[in-house]
């Protein structure tokens, strides 16, 4: 495959961008992949008011004819896998064997799921609440054009999360890709040209200060839906305090801790953290990124993790054999080494596996040994780099854990269940796995607490979060 779809999707057409050029890279190569042009500030404009006018049409549509439109989308895309799995694997970075499979299925499994939602949608109530002739009814109603930002670490599968139950709920959408990863997305356009009518989705590319920033001050806009970091997220929140204030939905990015009890199964603990830790090159705001050991089997802990990295497989994404690829960017790679150097400077034991003899951005699987307030066990790295801390009391690990400025995913583990759900029942997080991690069903909210933001993606949740709540009485 040689020819990507480089063009923005807007109103129903593939059309020429007429801003900026970005080199999209393949991060297992580290060279070009794309050239894409970004948009420009009219073409944003006209964008989102290309989605405004198919609100009006798309937001009357009933549940069922809605409900036919993701299926048809599931359909198309689950015949695309293997097109859009190879373009999620030389744009991301992933391997190919999942991104065909796993991550793709995933994508087809989010619209099924919410074509199905939207017709059993909760909310509809009725009752002469204040008097007996005065009834009262409650509605759920779409809310507009919906801006979304979609990251560069799922590509696809966020994208999904975002656009399917906005627009099962009878939104419209302008989403923009990151400028690193818009490839996946582009190609999908052609699956939505088929199925929906103009307007309703709309794919820009571009930067966030340039191409992102017009679009979530668009005076049209609604409600902005961001996956990101903090920073953005907070950039995001003043843009909604515009002139028209806009309604927001924010995942801002996490730090999972993984609370080890001196009775957990480590033979459990370590095989789930060879996926939950360096699945897709530990870019994952759920990662299980700082575990937190007793101190009567830490060091046990610690030997069988070195032992784990040795054998865990990365490199080029075609192997059939590879467990994890490249992280995005040269740029990330560096952000990551830099965070394992300081680290290492700052006295910290630090163990990695077998060393990246290609190009591309590949980056060692690596376990530090480090205290509490170290930064690499205190900060988001967002790459193939686990943090290990001995803790004397369980209490201790729960308050690490919750002095954390994120509350995203977290993880406990003890054979005692009493103590398990004591453990969960205590953490500020928005999920908490109990002796597992990383797992989502499509069915169950995905979202954060404290600065890793606010609203659900997946579950019947999410789908709510896409409405607006209104009370008619008539007299």
């Amino acid at each position: 495959m040689t020819a990507f779809e480089t063009r923005l999707f807007i109103n129903g057409d593939f059309v020429a961008g007429q801003g900026a050029i970005e080199t999209v890279f393949e991060p297992a190569l580290g060279s070009k992949l794309a050239e894409v042009a970004s948009a420009s500030p009219d073409q944003v404009d006209i964008a989102v008011r290309a989605a405004h006018k198919a609100f009006a049409v798309w937001s009357k549509t009933t549940p069922r004819e809605r409900s036919a439109a993701l299926l048809a989308i599931a359909e198309k895309i689950e015949a695309s896998a293997e097109t859009l799995g190879t373009i999620e694997s030389r744009n991301a970075g992933k391997p190919l064997r999942y991104a065909r499979g796993g991550e793709i299925g995933n994508v087809v499994d989010v619209f099924r799921f919410f074509a199905t939602a939207v017709r059993n949608m909760p909310a509809p109530a009725a009752g002469n609440y204040r008097s007996s002739n005065r009834l009262s009814l409650v509605r759920r109603d779409p809310i507009g054009v919906i801006a979304q930002i979609a990251p560069w670490n799922y590509p696809l599968l966020m994208a999904a999360w975002k656009i399917a139950p906005a627009i099962a709920a009878g939104n419209t959408v302008v989403i923009k890709p990151s400028e690193l990863t818009p490839l996946s997305l582009l190609a999908l356009g052609k699956i939505f040209a088929e199925v929906l009518p103009p307007g309703v989705i709309n794919i820009i590319c571009g930067n966030g200060p340039d191409v992102g920033q017009k679009l979530i001050s668009h005076d049209l806009v609604r409600m902005i839906s961001l996956t990101g970091d903090v920073r953005t997220g907070r950039a995001v929140l003043q843009a909604a305090a515009g002139p028209m204030i806009k309604r927001t939905h924010l995942e801002l990015g996490g730090k999972a801790p993984v609370i080890v009890a001196a009775d957990a199964d480590l033979d459990k603990l370590v095989e789930t953290l060879r996926e939950a830790s360096f699945y897709n090159a530990g870019q994952d705001c759920t990662a299980a990124c700082r575990i937190f050991a007793d101190k009567s089997i830490a060091q046990a802990l610690t030997d069988r993790l070195e032992s784990m990295l040795a054998s865990l497989v990365y490199g080029k994404p075609e192997r059939d054999d590879v467990e994890f690829g490249p992280v995005i960017s040269a740029r990330q790679r560096e952000r990551v080494a830099g965070f394992v150097d300081r680290a290492k400077s700052g006295g910290a034991d630090v163990m990695q596996g077998r060393a990246a003899n290609q190009d591309g951005f590949f980056f060692a699987p690596t376990l530090v040994a480090a205290p509490i307030e170290a930064e690499i066990v205190q900060k988001e790295v967002f790459g193939p780099v686990v943090s290990i801390t001995p803790f004397d009391t369980i209490q201790t690990a729960v308050d690490w854990a919750n002095a954390s400025e994120y509350g995203l995913g977290s993880s406990v583990w003890s054979r005692n269940a009493e103590q398990a759900l004591a453990m969960a029942d205590a953490l500020e997080y928005g999920v908490t796995w109990l002796n597992t991690h990383g797992v989502m069903a499509t069915e169950m909210p995905h979202g954060g607490m404290k600065n890793s933001g606010y609203g659900s993606d997946l579950s019947m949740q999410s789908l709510l979060d896409y409405t607006q709540i209104r009370h008619l009485m008539f007299g």
